[in-house]
Protein backbone atom coordinates (compact mmCIF):
# COMPACT_ATOMS: atom_id res chain seq x y z
CA UNK A 1 0.00 0.00 0.00
CA UNK A 2 1.15 3.46 -0.96
CA UNK A 3 2.86 5.77 1.95
CA UNK A 4 0.01 8.75 2.17
CA UNK A 5 1.80 11.98 2.81
CA UNK A 6 0.20 14.19 5.82
CA UNK A 7 -0.53 17.98 4.34
CA UNK A 8 1.58 19.23 7.19
CA UNK A 9 5.12 19.33 6.93
CA UNK A 10 7.38 19.68 9.65
CA UNK A 11 11.52 18.29 11.04
CA UNK A 12 11.75 15.10 12.01
CA UNK A 13 8.30 13.72 10.05
CA UNK A 14 8.41 9.74 9.73
CA UNK A 15 7.35 9.49 5.78
CA UNK A 16 10.19 7.02 4.89
CA UNK A 17 9.63 5.46 8.36
CA UNK A 18 6.27 4.34 7.85
CA UNK A 19 6.51 1.08 6.53
CA UNK A 20 8.82 0.10 9.45
CA UNK A 21 6.61 1.40 12.07
CA UNK A 22 3.76 -0.17 10.52
CA UNK A 23 5.47 -3.70 10.55
CA UNK A 24 6.82 -3.35 14.01
CA UNK A 25 3.38 -1.78 15.72
CA UNK A 26 1.58 -4.67 17.12
CA UNK A 27 -2.23 -3.34 17.09
CA UNK A 28 -5.29 -5.42 17.67
CA UNK A 29 -8.09 -3.25 16.18
CA UNK A 30 -10.36 -3.42 19.43
CA UNK A 31 -7.83 -0.97 21.45
CA UNK A 32 -7.29 2.57 20.73
CA UNK A 33 -4.32 3.85 19.17
CA UNK A 34 -2.74 6.57 21.27
CA UNK A 35 -0.03 8.99 20.08
CA UNK A 36 0.90 12.05 22.56
CA UNK A 37 2.91 13.78 20.28
CA UNK A 38 1.07 12.75 17.10
CA UNK A 39 2.80 15.77 15.15
CA UNK A 40 2.17 15.65 11.09
CA UNK A 41 0.25 12.56 12.39
CA UNK A 42 2.20 10.73 9.06
CA UNK A 43 2.00 7.23 11.24
CA UNK A 44 -1.75 7.66 12.22
CA UNK A 45 -3.02 8.43 8.74
CA UNK A 46 -1.03 5.23 7.61
CA UNK A 47 -1.70 2.42 10.27
CA UNK A 48 -5.52 3.91 9.58
CA UNK A 49 -7.00 2.68 13.51
CA UNK A 50 -10.53 2.92 13.46
CA UNK A 51 -10.00 4.44 17.10
CA UNK A 52 -7.67 6.66 17.83
CA UNK A 53 -6.65 9.43 20.70
CA UNK A 54 -4.20 12.09 18.77
CA UNK A 55 -2.94 14.28 21.11
CA UNK A 56 0.06 17.37 20.66
CA UNK A 57 1.01 20.42 22.89
CA UNK A 58 1.13 22.24 19.71
CA UNK A 59 -2.76 23.74 19.23
CA UNK A 60 -2.28 24.50 15.91
CA UNK A 61 -1.79 21.46 14.27
CA UNK A 62 -4.79 20.07 16.39
CA UNK A 63 -6.97 22.73 15.10
CA UNK A 64 -5.71 22.01 11.38
CA UNK A 65 -6.50 18.56 11.72
CA UNK A 66 -10.01 19.22 13.70
CA UNK A 67 -10.87 21.56 10.93
CA UNK A 68 -10.27 18.98 7.83
CA UNK A 69 -12.26 16.50 10.33
CA UNK A 70 -15.07 18.33 10.56
CA UNK A 71 -15.69 19.83 7.38
CA UNK A 72 -14.31 23.39 7.57
CA UNK A 73 -11.11 23.03 5.85
CA UNK A 74 -11.83 21.36 2.17
CA UNK A 75 -9.59 20.16 -0.92
CA UNK A 76 -11.78 22.80 -2.83
CA UNK A 77 -11.32 25.75 -0.05
CA UNK A 78 -8.01 24.57 0.13
CA UNK A 79 -7.05 25.20 -3.21
CA UNK A 80 -8.93 28.67 -3.83
CA UNK A 81 -6.96 29.34 -0.85
CA UNK A 82 -3.31 28.26 -1.85
CA UNK A 83 -4.51 30.11 -5.58
CA UNK A 84 -5.13 33.18 -3.94
CA UNK A 85 -2.83 33.57 -1.70
CA UNK A 86 0.07 31.84 -3.66
CA UNK A 87 -0.63 34.76 -6.31
CA UNK A 88 -0.25 37.31 -3.81
CA UNK A 89 3.16 35.78 -2.66
CA UNK A 90 4.28 36.08 -6.05
CA UNK A 91 3.32 39.18 -6.50
CA UNK A 92 4.73 40.88 -3.29
CA UNK A 93 7.15 38.41 -2.68
CA UNK A 94 9.04 37.64 0.96
CA UNK A 95 6.97 41.40 2.49
CA UNK A 96 3.71 39.13 1.81
CA UNK A 97 4.75 36.35 3.39
CA UNK A 98 5.93 38.24 6.66
CA UNK A 99 2.33 39.60 6.25
CA UNK A 100 0.66 36.61 6.57
CA UNK A 101 2.83 35.41 9.32
CA UNK A 102 1.83 38.32 11.37
CA UNK A 103 -1.62 37.18 10.60
CA UNK A 104 -1.40 33.76 11.66
CA UNK A 105 0.46 34.83 15.25
CA UNK A 106 -2.55 36.85 15.62
CA UNK A 107 -5.37 34.94 14.56
CA UNK A 108 -4.16 31.24 14.46
CA UNK A 109 -6.18 30.09 11.10
CA UNK A 110 -5.43 26.54 10.32
CA UNK A 111 -4.90 27.99 6.33
CA UNK A 112 -2.37 30.60 7.25
CA UNK A 113 -0.79 27.60 8.80
CA UNK A 114 -1.12 25.54 6.24
CA UNK A 115 0.39 28.22 3.94
CA UNK A 116 3.05 29.03 6.38
CA UNK A 117 4.17 25.24 6.55
CA UNK A 118 4.90 25.39 2.52
CA UNK A 119 6.49 28.41 2.34
CA UNK A 120 8.44 28.89 4.97
CA UNK A 121 12.38 28.26 5.03
CA UNK A 122 13.22 24.31 4.19
CA UNK A 123 9.81 23.16 5.82
CA UNK A 124 10.62 23.82 9.36
CA UNK A 125 7.93 23.81 11.97
CA UNK A 126 9.45 26.38 14.68
CA UNK A 127 7.62 28.56 17.41
CA UNK A 128 9.18 30.94 19.94
CA UNK A 129 8.92 30.95 23.50
CA UNK A 130 5.58 33.13 23.36
CA UNK A 131 3.90 30.40 20.99
CA UNK A 132 4.97 32.89 17.94
CA UNK A 133 5.68 30.86 14.61
CA UNK A 134 9.47 32.59 13.56
CA UNK A 135 10.41 30.52 10.89
CA UNK A 136 11.99 32.76 7.80
CA UNK A 137 10.86 32.91 4.39
CA UNK A 138 11.61 30.32 1.69
CA UNK A 139 13.33 32.27 -1.00
CA UNK A 140 12.49 29.36 -3.70
CA UNK A 141 10.82 30.63 -7.09
CA UNK A 142 6.80 29.84 -7.38
CA UNK A 143 6.21 28.39 -4.51
CA UNK A 144 2.84 27.79 -5.28
CA UNK A 145 2.42 26.40 -8.62
CA UNK A 146 -0.52 24.67 -9.65
CA UNK A 147 1.37 21.28 -9.66
CA UNK A 148 2.63 22.41 -5.79
CA UNK A 149 -0.89 23.26 -4.88
CA UNK A 150 -2.67 19.86 -7.20
CA UNK A 151 0.17 17.82 -4.52
CA UNK A 152 -1.00 19.90 -1.17
CA UNK A 153 -5.10 19.12 -1.95
CA UNK A 154 -4.56 15.87 -2.85
CA UNK A 155 -3.01 15.30 0.86
CA UNK A 156 -6.10 17.01 2.35
CA UNK A 157 -8.31 14.87 0.86
CA UNK A 158 -6.78 11.82 1.49
CA UNK A 159 -6.35 12.66 5.22
CA UNK A 160 -10.37 13.94 5.16
CA UNK A 161 -11.11 10.45 3.51
CA UNK A 162 -9.17 8.57 6.34
CA UNK A 163 -10.21 10.52 9.39
CA UNK A 164 -14.20 11.59 8.68
CA UNK A 165 -14.48 7.71 8.61
CA UNK A 166 -13.01 6.87 11.59
CA UNK A 167 -12.89 7.15 15.31
CA UNK A 168 -10.32 9.96 15.87
CA UNK A 169 -9.98 12.29 18.47
CA UNK A 170 -7.86 15.07 18.16
CA UNK A 171 -7.00 16.85 21.39
CA UNK A 172 -4.43 19.17 22.43
CA UNK A 173 -2.75 17.93 25.66
CA UNK A 174 0.62 17.29 27.44
CA UNK A 175 2.08 13.80 26.97
CA UNK A 176 1.65 12.83 30.81
CA UNK A 177 -2.38 13.37 30.52
CA UNK A 178 -2.58 11.89 27.15
CA UNK A 179 -1.05 8.13 28.29
CA UNK A 180 -3.37 8.54 31.34
CA UNK A 181 -5.71 7.33 29.10
CA UNK A 182 -4.20 4.71 28.17
CA UNK A 183 -5.40 0.71 28.65
CA UNK A 184 -5.06 -2.78 27.96
CA UNK A 185 -5.68 -3.37 24.77
CA UNK A 186 -4.50 -0.37 23.77
CA UNK A 187 -1.55 0.65 21.75
CA UNK A 188 0.94 3.84 22.57
CA UNK A 189 2.70 5.35 19.55
CA UNK A 190 5.40 8.04 20.65
CA UNK A 191 7.63 10.34 18.86
CA UNK A 192 8.88 12.71 21.27
CA UNK A 193 10.91 15.84 20.70
CA UNK A 194 14.38 14.01 19.91
CA UNK A 195 16.71 15.26 23.04
CA UNK A 196 19.51 17.62 21.35
CA UNK A 197 17.97 17.92 17.45
CA UNK A 198 14.11 18.89 16.72
CA UNK A 199 13.18 20.24 20.40
CA UNK A 200 12.17 23.33 19.51
CA UNK A 201 8.94 23.38 17.07
CA UNK A 202 6.97 24.19 19.39
CA UNK A 203 7.99 24.09 22.68
CA UNK A 204 11.06 22.80 24.89
CA UNK A 205 11.75 19.46 25.79
CA UNK A 206 14.21 18.91 28.71
CA UNK A 207 15.90 15.91 30.38
CA UNK A 208 13.35 15.69 33.06
CA UNK A 209 10.48 16.01 30.18
CA UNK A 210 12.44 12.90 28.65
CA UNK A 211 12.74 10.97 32.06
CA UNK A 212 8.96 11.52 32.96
CA UNK A 213 8.22 9.92 29.40
CA UNK A 214 10.64 7.03 30.05
CA UNK A 215 9.04 6.10 33.54
CA UNK A 216 5.28 6.45 32.42
CA UNK A 217 6.33 4.35 29.17
CA UNK A 218 7.86 1.28 31.61
CA UNK A 219 4.52 1.54 33.40
CA UNK A 220 1.64 1.73 31.03
CA UNK A 221 -0.36 -1.19 30.61
CA UNK A 222 -0.52 -1.74 27.16
CA UNK A 223 2.18 -1.85 24.40
CA UNK A 224 4.17 0.68 23.14
CA UNK A 225 6.29 1.50 20.07
CA UNK A 226 9.07 3.95 20.84
CA UNK A 227 10.68 6.03 17.90
CA UNK A 228 14.22 7.98 18.57
CA UNK A 229 17.60 8.42 17.71
CA UNK A 230 20.26 5.92 18.52
CA UNK A 231 23.39 8.10 17.71
CA UNK A 232 25.08 10.02 14.37
CA UNK A 233 28.12 10.34 13.19
CA UNK A 234 28.85 13.40 15.93
CA UNK A 235 27.55 11.32 19.29
CA UNK A 236 25.41 8.52 20.76
CA UNK A 237 21.87 8.83 22.74
CA UNK A 238 23.13 7.36 26.24
CA UNK A 239 19.96 7.24 27.18
CA UNK A 240 18.92 3.76 25.24
CA UNK A 241 21.88 2.15 26.73
CA UNK A 242 21.21 3.35 30.42
CA UNK A 243 16.59 2.44 30.49
CA UNK A 244 16.13 0.52 27.57
CA UNK A 245 18.87 -2.29 27.63
CA UNK A 246 16.75 -4.31 30.36
CA UNK A 247 15.12 -7.59 29.52
CA UNK A 248 11.56 -6.91 28.41
CA UNK A 249 12.08 -4.35 26.48
CA UNK A 250 13.68 -4.88 22.66
CA UNK A 251 15.56 -2.51 20.04
CA UNK A 252 15.83 -1.76 16.50
CA UNK A 253 17.87 0.34 14.76
CA UNK A 254 18.32 1.15 11.14
CA UNK A 255 19.98 4.84 9.41
CA UNK A 256 17.68 7.31 7.97
CA UNK A 257 18.62 10.28 6.28
CA UNK A 258 17.00 13.68 7.07
CA UNK A 259 16.13 16.15 4.23
CA UNK A 260 14.69 19.03 6.70
CA UNK A 261 16.31 20.87 9.86
CA UNK A 262 16.87 24.51 9.84
CA UNK A 263 20.78 24.42 9.54
CA UNK A 264 22.90 21.56 7.49
CA UNK A 265 24.06 20.08 10.62
CA UNK A 266 20.67 18.77 11.53
CA UNK A 267 20.13 17.48 7.60
CA UNK A 268 22.61 14.27 8.30
CA UNK A 269 22.44 10.58 8.33
CA UNK A 270 20.91 9.79 11.67
CA UNK A 271 20.51 5.79 13.15
CA UNK A 272 16.90 5.44 14.15
CA UNK A 273 15.89 3.03 17.27
CA UNK A 274 12.51 1.66 17.48
CA UNK A 275 11.78 0.68 21.10
CA UNK A 276 9.18 -1.82 22.42
CA UNK A 277 7.89 -3.24 25.70
CA UNK A 278 7.69 -6.69 23.02
CA UNK A 279 9.75 -8.61 20.76
CA UNK A 280 10.18 -5.90 17.70
CA UNK A 281 9.02 -8.81 14.56
CA UNK A 282 11.24 -9.94 12.14
CA UNK A 283 9.49 -8.43 9.14
CA UNK A 284 10.12 -4.90 10.45
CA UNK A 285 13.96 -5.45 10.92
CA UNK A 286 14.27 -7.00 6.90
CA UNK A 287 12.02 -3.97 5.96
CA UNK A 288 14.27 -1.85 8.07
CA UNK A 289 17.97 -3.45 5.96
CA UNK A 290 15.90 -2.64 2.78
CA UNK A 291 15.03 0.91 3.75
CA UNK A 292 19.00 1.00 4.60
CA UNK A 293 20.25 -0.26 1.46
CA UNK A 294 18.11 2.05 -0.97
CA UNK A 295 18.71 5.41 1.03
CA UNK A 296 22.95 4.38 0.94
CA UNK A 297 21.82 4.17 -3.07
CA UNK A 298 20.00 7.27 -3.35
CA UNK A 299 22.78 8.96 -1.24
CA UNK A 300 25.28 7.96 -3.52
CA UNK A 301 23.40 8.55 -6.72
CA UNK A 302 23.58 12.12 -4.82
CA UNK A 303 26.68 12.80 -4.15
CA UNK A 304 27.89 10.91 -7.59
CA UNK A 305 25.46 13.75 -9.30
CA UNK A 306 27.01 16.34 -7.25
CA UNK A 307 30.83 15.94 -8.42
CA UNK A 308 29.42 16.03 -11.54
CA UNK A 309 27.67 18.96 -11.77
Amino acid sequence: MKTLVPPIKCQGIKTKLVPIIKQSALFSSDGTWIEPFCGSCVVALNVRPEKAMLADVNKHIIAFYQAIQNGTVTPSIVRAFLEDEGARLSRQGEAYYYEVRTRFNEAGHPLDFLFLSRACFNGVMRFNRSGKFNVPFCHKPDRFSPAYITKIVNQVRAFADVARTREWQFVVADFRDTLAHARSGDFVYVDPPYAGRHVDYYNSWTIGDENVLIASLKNLPCKFLLSTWQGNRHRTNQSIQEHWSAEGFSIDTFEHFYHVGATEDLRNAMIEACIANYPLPAAGQALAAHIRRRERSVQQFTLGFEEVG
